[in-house]
């Protein structure tokens, strides 16, 4: 089965051996098997379509996309979208990127934890999956709460990567289950009829065939068994089943073969496909648990479907700072005002203040609102002359916003922290986000205010090394220096405008410095629209050409071609929006430094990740810099639909004339493979060229696309492998490995932070020689009062001494306080009052229902799912002293199922699902005889049911729906009654 491929990045722990036991669902270019990433993709495909179908049919609206196992990116984005509007439409950039942040974290488990039993649920390792599995929810559910989506994304693939292992390596599908093992996701629900360590599973194949491998006796007694593995050793209990495939030496003694379910050429494979679709049905109600647990908006936001642009701040408040301030309050507030409501709303705001010596907190915050009332509670005072914590407020963004953000920099003195900037820079390459530095005051004598007493005093200008420092962050993430006086910001500020908004593309980005006089062309096709230059540089003469021939200089403000807004170093062009299709030259002179950006607004966009490909043919990605002069792998995906044909994918070195061609090879309908014969020494970017069609044009149109963020080659490489939480107070101890590639051997300086100032521990130096390998320990402690669903980012970073060659690995956590209470709330049905007349709209029915947790750790949240109607709470006191919520639902008699869904502190989650059917349905009562602790204050109890309604159904839910309800056995009891009643009065 062939599905969308997808791709961007979220790179972690990597290495080149993978045993092809360890890839369930591996073979990426096998026909007729299905991956992990597939997998991943139809299930979050499939539920992020349920939950959009569940959003319109509660606001009126119609929802007609069919939800099965085709589903594509684009097809969801374009049915989830709430506005007709195309621009909501062509933003699926965020979207496709989560999904594989998602399967990346899923496939990074075969490197990380390749010989693990439990992460893959071998040798029997039933008890010790579950608690991954379980504990892996909680953090995801902590994350969400916290709004920590991209570490609750790193986790979810890792969850999912275990659940799915277990329908290819256990015999659940042989034992001829037809709904997923529940038990898996559920703590509170006993793992039952697990086969001893003593029992014998299977008996040897007959050959090659291993149909009728697993003993009868495990068959009919619903025994629950898994294969042993293991590359090293044949020892395995007497008579248990092997996991098979050649590097598995277990399967060669007696009982042999195997029973794993990998792909179709497994000893199993007969079963495959049946495996797989399990595993999306599992992985679907891992989802659905998620999404009952945190709510719609929250999940959607969790799969990145609603992540358009982020509007992000870092501002320096000290006392000159008054003017800057008020100039981001009035850009933001236009922002927002202006977009606030349409498809071009940003989906994020981050603000992150910073001075000396303080930097943060940080904001991060959907609403818009919460955003406007803490930038305007910003007050410029103190400070002086010093330097300012600026990287410190940047890298605090940086680990806090979503990757391919836009963040706008406001400061008018040099960075104090300068020993940040290999970290700043490992991050920009990390996140792919793009910086802009608004600076004022670099050149001349500045003003400085004190808001407090109106004062004013002179001080320095930044000097021009600081101010190559920012043009050096700028110039790695794609984005901008601008350097202006203060009286002009309030123009200079139209590029936040420009960047604060959906589908942005780069088509071309060069740097120069020193400058030379040099020519460039690039590519306008019809899907573009918006297309802005912007020129910064000291001084810089420059004049473009349209594809006719036509002319403008760049000191002609408006003129044939577009209009030029010239502040400080900065010349915007916007071009007009007649006649663009076609190459486009420009031709720059400059005394010194310049820069040019080319970006505009399209549906045609590329991700890329460097990746690393296994003997079994799946890919894992590289969580580092390449090695530099090697070959290497890339998958990049396109957005665009069918219309778009790939034709080059280069790497381009940004400050040379460098460039390396890649041979390209199909993967998906929109995905592909590109091989590389070497890295470039210097930094460069990836660049794409390729055909799209057009329905007003008879040939398609020429395109171009490039990264903005530039990456690097090194000739050391560092990896790590950990868990992705840690709980507070307790610390956390792994290894590092470095591999020197470098011709002779040599000494690194060993770096180590975190984003939130967290302890750290690690040597502060390492040797290793040529070819050799050398390990480190780095000890994580997060503080005790740390709350959970924290997420931090650790950076190590490895530096020669002398040629300052270096290399990373970037590893997010989440804090997680170790989760006790593993009971779901309880629901309790006490009535249902409904007199339906067949005309719908002139009547209405009412539910209430009591809701507990027990001893648990108490109800956080009561929603509802599937109705239409309004829903209020209050709080009762039983005779034994426990806290009751008591649920009353009343919708009108057109709104026919309700689903009452309760949270509880943790995570944990019960529902109730009732429906009423017309015509004619008379008031109802329904009440649990055997309910001894009633609530205290609740005095009217009907002792029995007087008119029995034929067609009133309660649901309890079962394990098959992917989430459960504690009902007491005495409420099981009594509904069982009430079905029986319904059933006396239908023969009556």
């Amino acid at each position: 089965m062939v599905s969308l491929v997808v791709v961007a990045v979220f790179l972690l722990c990597g290495t080149l051996f993978q045993p092809p036991h360890a890839t369930a669902f591996k073979p990426l270019l096998k026909d007729g098997s299905i991956t992990h990433r597939e997998i991943t993709q139809m299930a979050i495909l499939r539920k992020t379509a349920e939950v959009c179908h569940d959003i319109a049919t509660a606001q009126g609206r119609d929802f007609t996309l069919a939800i099965n196992n085709r589903l594509t990116i684009s097809a969801v984005q374009r049915a989830c979208a709430t506005s007709p509007d195309s621009s909501s439409v062509i933003a699926s950039l965020g979207f496709y990127s989560v999904i594989a942040d998602i399967y990346f974290s899923n496939a990074a488990i075969d490197v990380a934890f390749v010989l693990s039993d439990a992460h893959h649920v071998d040798n029997e390792a039933f008890v010790e999956g579950r608690n991954l599995i379980t504990s892996g929810l909680a953090a995801v559910k902590a994350s969400v709460k916290k709004e920590s989506y991209i570490s609750g994304r790193i986790t979810l693939g890792a969850v999912c990567h275990t659940l799915q292992d277990f329908y290819s390596h256990s015999n659940w599908v042989e034992l001829g289950s037809t709904a997923p093992f529940s038990p898996l996701i559920r703590r509170e629900l006993p793992l039952k009829n697990l086969a001893e360590r003593s029992t014998p599973t299977c008996k040897s194949c007959n050959g090659q065939d291993c149909r009728d491998n697993i003993l009868p006796e495990i068959l009919l007694q619903k025994k629950l068994t898994s294969g042993y593995f293991s590359t090293f050793f044949s020892a395995k209990p007497v008579g248990k089943c092997s996991h098979g495939g050649l590097l598995d030496k277990t399967s060669y003694r007696d009982p042999t073969g195997g029973i794993n379910k990998d792909d179709i050429s497994s000893s199993h494979g007969f079963l495959h496909q049946r495996a797989a679709e399990m595993a999306i049905d599992a992985t679907m109600e891992l989802l659905e648990d998620i999404r009952l647990a945190t709510g719609n908006q929250a999940f959607l936001r969790l799969m990145g479907l609603s992540q358009t642009s982020v509007l992000a701040f870092v501002i320096d408040t000290t006392g000159s700072m008054f003017d800057d301030i008020e100039e981001a309050k009035r850009v933001s507030f236009s922002i927002i005002d202006s977009k606030r409501g349409t498809p071009e709303e940003p989906s994020e705001y981050i603000l992150v203040p910073f001075n000396d010596p303080d930097f943060g907190p940080l904001t991060r915050t959907k609403d818009a609102d919460i955003f406007k009332s803490r930038i305007n509670s910003l007050t410029a005072s103190g400070g002086g002359d010093a330097p300012e914590m600026c990287l410190s407020g940047l890298l605090l963004a940086l680990a806090g916003a979503s990757p391919s953000s836009d963040i706008f920099v406001f400061t008018d003195a040099s960075a104090k922290d300068l020993e940040l900037k290999s970290t700043v820079q490992v991050m920009i390459e990390r996140t792919k986000s793009r910086v802009t530095f608004m600076l004022t005051n670099a050149f001349s004598f500045r003003r400085r205010r004190d808001v407090s007493q109106s004062q004013q005093f002179n001080s320095r200008s930044i000097p021009l090394s600081d101010i190559q420092l920012y043009r050096d962050l700028a110039q790695i993430s794609g984005g901008q220096t601008i350097e202006v006086q203060r009286a002009e910001l309030s123009k200079a500020t139209a590029v936040i405008t420009d960047a604060s908004t959906s589908a942005l593309i780069t088509i071309l980005q060069v740097v120069r410095s020193p400058a030379i006089a040099e020519n460039y062309s690039f590519v306008l096709d019809p899907s573009l629209s918006n297309v802005t230059l912007y020129v910064t540089g000291d001084s810089p003469v420059f004049t473009f050409y349209s594809p006719t021939g036509v002319s403008q200089l760049g000191s002609v403000a408006d003129g044939p071609l577009g209009s030029i807004l010239t502040v400080g170093n900065l010349r915007r062009v916007t071009l007009n929006s007649d006649n663009q299709t076609g190459e486009w030259k420009i031709s720059i002179n400059s005394s010194s430094f310049y820069s040019l950006k080319i970006t505009g607004q399209s549906s045609v966009n590329f991700l890329f990740n460097f990746v690393e490909q296994s003997e079994g043919g799946d890919i894992t990605p590289k969580d580092n810099r390449p090695f530099i002069g090697r070959n290497a792998t890339l998958l990049v995906s396109v957005t665009g639909g069918d219309s778009v044909t790939v034709t080059d994918v280069l790497l381009v070195e940004t400050s040379g004339s460098d460039v390396v061609n890649g041979t390209i090879k199909a993967v998906g309908a929109t995905d592909i493979l590109v091989n590389v014969d070497r890295i470039p020494e210097g930094a460069f970017v990836v660049q794409l060229k390729g055909l799209v069609n057009d329905l007003t044009r008879s040939l398609p149109s020429q395109f171009q696309r490039q990264s903005p963020t530039q990456q690097k080659g090194s000739g050391v490489t560092i990896t790590a492998q950990t868990n992705s939480t840690i709980e507070p107070g307790i610390p956390l101890n792994f290894n590092f490995t470095l591999v020197n590639n470098a011709i002779t051997g040599s000494s690194y300086t060993i770096r180590a932070r975190t984003d939130r100032g967290f302890n750290v521990t690690f040597p502060s130096s390492l040797y290793v020689g040529t070819d050799e390998s050398a390990q480190g320990t780095v000890t994580l402690t997060a503080p005790a009062n740390t709350e959970s669903g924290t997420d931090v980012t650790l950076t190590i970073e490895a530096e020669d001494s002398e040629t300052s060659d270096s290399n990373y690995v970037a590893l997010r956590f989440n804090v997680l306080t170790k989760v006790t209470d593993i009971s779901s709330p309880v629901c309790q049905v006490v009535s249902i009052k409904a007199d339906c007349p067949v005309e719908c709209s002139t009547a209405s029915w009412e539910l209430s229902a009591n809701l507990t947790d027990g001893n648990g750790t108490g109800i956080s949240d009561v929603s509802f799912n599937r109705g239409n109607g309004s829903l209020s709470l209050s709080i009762v006191i039983s005779e034994d002293g426990t806290n009751v919520t008591v649920a009353s639902y009343n919708a009108s008699c057109c709104s026919q199922e309700v689903e009452l869904v309760v949270v509880d502190v943790v995570g944990n989650v019960g529902t109730c699902f009732t429906s009423i059917k017309s015509p004619s349905v008379p008031t109802t009562t329904v009440e649990p005889s055997t309910i001894t602790n009633k609530p205290s204050t609740i005095t009217n109890k009907p002792s029995t049911i007087t008119n029995k309604p034929s067609t009133i159904t309660t649901v309890i839910t079962t394990p098959n729906r992917g989430y459960f309800v504690s009902f007491s056995m005495s409420v099981l009891l009594c509904n069982l009654c009430f079905a029986l009643q319904q059933l006396f009065s239908l023969c009556e």
